[in-house]
């Protein structure tokens, strides 16, 4: 097979994409292609380190703190909600990408997985991107934070600490932070946006889960236990980053455990 039949290089490619229309395209291209029993994957040269995955020029990447919460009585407030969950969706293109270039002699299925994700993703982007050119903005016009991308990099050394710590804590704080958007969108009329976050909300419940399926299987085949693993490793890396509430009902549907949700709620305790 040639180097373009390779699943890990056709991932890096889509990863270093910086446009997001090419991105999203080898991203979709690529998991039909691996459906269809197209690409070697069994084999292959050691993952390159991690660096910054493809992006375009804007947005600018700005510090949390600098993010201003709008009202969303304006189309300019909505949009910079949006902009902000799409920006959330665009990370998480690269990070399911990533899952699948970076860590390797994993069963196909784990490769499946990702792949799924990262082809969601880029389909709930779409979706933002297109209400915001409803509103007159575009992806990239507002400042956006890169926190996802920043713990994809503390995590790169092992597939274990990253399924523990990016779907299960970072992608599932979208399982958290949903309903109340939904309520602040529905109070000003905006049923649009309410439809497509309703869609977001029910499909991350499953990529949160797969995160919580490989994270147990990593523990499984290292002989851990994974509720004491998972306190653990929250302690090491997210002391004092989280809040809650906690979304118990979907964090349930995607594989946590009762101990592994009051783990949490201690963390957030003052």
């Amino acid at each position: 097979m040639s180097k373009a039949d390779s699943l890990f290089e056709r991932a890096a490619a889509a990863l270093a994409e910086t446009d997001p229309d090419r991105k999203m395209a080898l991203t979709r291209r690529l998991r039909a292609d691996w459906r269809a029993g197209e690409l070697e994957w069994e084999a292959g040269p050691e993952p390159a380190p991690i660096g910054e995955p493809g992006r375009p020029a804007q947005p600018e990447l700005v510090a949390p703190r600098e993010l201003v919460q709008r009202r969303l009585n304006s189309d300019y407030g909505r949009a910079a909600l949006i902009h902000a969950v799409a920006h959330i969706e665009f990370n998480a293109i690269n990070l399911g990408l990533d899952a699948a270039y970076r860590f390797r002699g994993l069963p196909a299925d784990y490769y499946s997985d990702w792949l799924r994700v990262a082809e969601d993703e880029a389909r709930h982007f779409e979706l933002l991107r297109g209400r915001l050119r409803q509103l007159g903005y575009e992806y990239g016009d507002f400042p956006a934070h890169n926190g996802l991308w920043q713990m994809a990099q503390d995590t790169a050394h092992d597939y274990l600490v990253r399924m523990a710590l990016v779907p299960r804590v970072l992608e599932a704080r979208g399982l958290d932070v949903t309903p109340g958007m939904l309520e602040r969108l529905r109070a000003v009329g905006d049923e649009q946006t309410v439809e497509i976050l309703e869609l977001i909300l029910r499909e991350e419940v499953p990529h949160v889960a797969i995160g919580s399926r490989w994270f147990k299987y990593a523990c499984a085949e290292r002989g851990l236990d994974p509720e004491p693993t998972f306190r653990d490793l929250l302690g090491r890396y997210m002391r004092g980053r989280l809040k809650g509430p906690f979304n118990v009902s979907a964090r349930l549907a995607a594989g946590f455990s009762e101990a592994e949700l009051a783990a949490l709620e201690a963390m957030d305790e003052p």
